[in-house]
C-alpha cells in the first residue's frame, strides 16, 4: 500500500513525496488510518520505525489549515522535542499550518515570540511546558490532539506527575489521545485508563533481542584498565562512527578527555551539556566531524543517528531493556553494526540480568595481546568457558583489522 491510499490531505502528501516517502512502514500503516477516523491510541513499535510520521501525518492532514493552537506533543527530552519539530516543519512544509517547540536549556524570549506569532502544532518537553503555562503563555484548552511520546521514558526520569497536571490543562471535549510507549509498566497502565477513551492498540515489532543486523559480545575487564580496553578496540577496529556510553555524565566528560588526548576527534553528549553544544555536537556527529560520540543513556533511544558502526558500552547498562535500546544504535537500516560491552565483576549481575531478558547467552571476548589483570572474574569465566559458553579469542574479530584512518 502506499501512502496515497491511506487518506492523508493532498499537501500533506506532497510533502510526503518531498521527503522521499512513498511507501508506509508497518506502524503508520496501522495508525494513520485509526487517527485519521478520530481513535485514541496506544502505539508500541521500535525506534527507527517511522513512529513520528505515524501520528503526525494524520493530525497534520486533520489539521488542515492554520488556525491556532489545536495539537501539543510532549517528549522527555530536547532533543526528541527538536527532532518532532523538524519533522512536522517537514511534513508541512506544503500547507500554512505553523509548528513551534518550547524545551529547557535555551532562553523563553525566541519561545515566547512563536507562541505569540500562533502556532497549530506545538512539540514539547514537560518542564519548560509547565513553565510557559504558569507565565500565562500558553492555553492547553485548545488541544484538539495530545500526543503522549516515550511514555516509559517519561516515566524513567521521572515526568509522570508533570504530565498529568499538563494533561489536566487540556480540558476541551471530544481531544483525540495518542500514547506511545515501548514497555507498559503499572504507572503508565493506570495513566493509560485515566487519559483515553477506548484505545486502538498497535504493536508493531517489539524486541526483547538485538537486531540480527548487529553482533554483540562482551568482553571482561579488571575497572582500573576499563579504558586502556576501550584504547585497545579503538585502534584494533574497522571503525567509521562509534558511539561509547558512559553511566555517568562525570564519566562521559572523562572517557572523552582522555581520548582527546589520544588524537580522537570526539564530542559528548550529556543533560549538562547546553542547548546549542548538544546540537553541535548531533550535527557533527552525523555529518562525520566527529568519529567518537561519548554519551549517557540520553542518546540511547528516539534520536536518528544513521551511519553509527560501532557501539560500545563502557558501563553496563543497569536496566536489560536499555542493553537492546543502546546497541540499537547501530545495525540501523538494514546497515550492518557491531556493539562491545566491558563488564567488571561489579557489574555480573547486570550482564546476567541482560541475557535473561533476550534469552540468550552473549559470547565473551579475551582480546589477544592484551597485558590483563587476572581477576576473580576471570577465573569465573574461565570456568563458564570450560562449561560450554565459550570465551573466544579476539583474534580474527573485527579487531584484527586496522581502523581507515580518514
Amino acid at each position: 500500500m502506499l501512502f496515497k491510499e491511506l487518506g492523508l490531505s493532498d499537501a500533506v502528501l506532497e510533502g510526503v513525496t518531498a521527503m522521499g516517502y512513498s511507501e508506509p512502514t508497518a506502524i503508520q500503516l496501522r495508525s494513520i488510518p485509526a487517527i485519521l477516523d478520530g481513535t485514541d491510541l496506544i502505539g508500541s513499535a521500535q525506534t527507527g520505525t517511522g513512529k513520528t510520521a505515524a501520528f503526525a501525518l494524520p493530525i497534520l492532514s486533520k489539521l488542515g489549515a492554520h488556525g491556532g493552537l489545536r495539537c501539543l506533543i510532549l517528549e522527555p527530552t530536547r532533543e526528541l522535542a527538536a527532532q518532532v519539530d523538524t519533522a512536522c516543519r517537514d511534513y508541512a512544509r506544503f500547507t500554512d499550518l505553523k509548528v513551534g517547540v518550547v524545551y529547557g536549556g535555551v532562553g523563553y524570549g525566541k519561545q515566547r515570540e512563536d507562541l505569540e506569532a500562533g502556532i497549530d502544532v506545538l512539540a514539547a518537553t514537560p518542564g519548560r511546558l509547565l513553565d510557559h503555562i504558569s507565565q500565562g503563555a500558553i492555553d492547553l484548552s485548545t488541544i484538539e490532539y495530545l500526543v503522549l511520546d516515550e511514555m516509559d521514558r517519561m516515566l524513567d526520569m521521572g515526568f509522570l506527575p508533570d504530565v498529568r497536571r499538563i494533561v489536566e490543562h487540556c480540558t476541551r471535549k471530544g481531544r483525540q489521545t495518542m500514547l506511545f510507549s515501548a514497555t507498559m509498566p503499572p504507572q503508565i497502565e493506570t495513566m493509560t485508563a485515566w487519559v483515553l477513551k477506548d484505545p486502538a492498540v498497535i504493536e508493531i515489532g517489539m524486541r526483547q533481542s538485538p537486531a540480527e543486523s548487529v553482533t554483540h559480545a562482551l568482553y571482561p575487564v579488571s575497572r582500573d584498565q576499563k579504558f586502556d580496553l576501550l584504547q585497545v578496540l579503538l585502534e584494533r577496529s574497522n571503525y567509521d562512527s562509534v558511539l561509547v556510553f558512559s553511566r555517568t555524565k562525570h564519566g562521559a566528560d572523562h572517557i572523552a578527555k582522555e581520548l582527546n588526548k589520544l588524537k580522537h576527534a570526539v564530542v559528548v553528549l550529556h543533560s549538562n551539556r547546553t542547548q546549542n553544544e548538544r546540537i553541535e555536537a548531533l550535527d557533527g556527529f552525523k555529518a562525520g566531524r566527529y568519529e567518537v560520540m561519548v554519551a549517557t543513556d540520553i542518546a540511547s533511544r528516539g534520536l536518528d543517528i544513521a551511519g553509527v558502526t560501532h557501539v560500545v558500552n563502557f558501563d553496563v547498562p543497569q536496566h536489560p531493556e536499555d542493553y537492546v535500546h543502546r546497541i540499537g544504535r547501530t545495525g540501523r537500516a538494514q546497515a550492518v553494526g557491531e556493539a562491545y560491552t566491558l563488564y567488571t565483576a561489579e557489574e555480573v549481575t547486570h550482564i546476567q540480568a541482560i541475557e535473561r531478558f533476550i534469552g540468550a547467552k552473549i559470547p565473551r571476548i579475551k582480546i589477544e595481546g592484551f597485558n590483563y589483570i587476572y581477576t576473580a572474574l576471570f577465573q569465573e569465566e574461565d570456568r563458564i568457558a570450560r562449561i560450554g559458553s565459550g570465551v573466544r579469542s579476539g583474534k580474527g574479530t573485527s579487531f584484527g583489522i586496522k581502523k581507515r584512518r580518514r
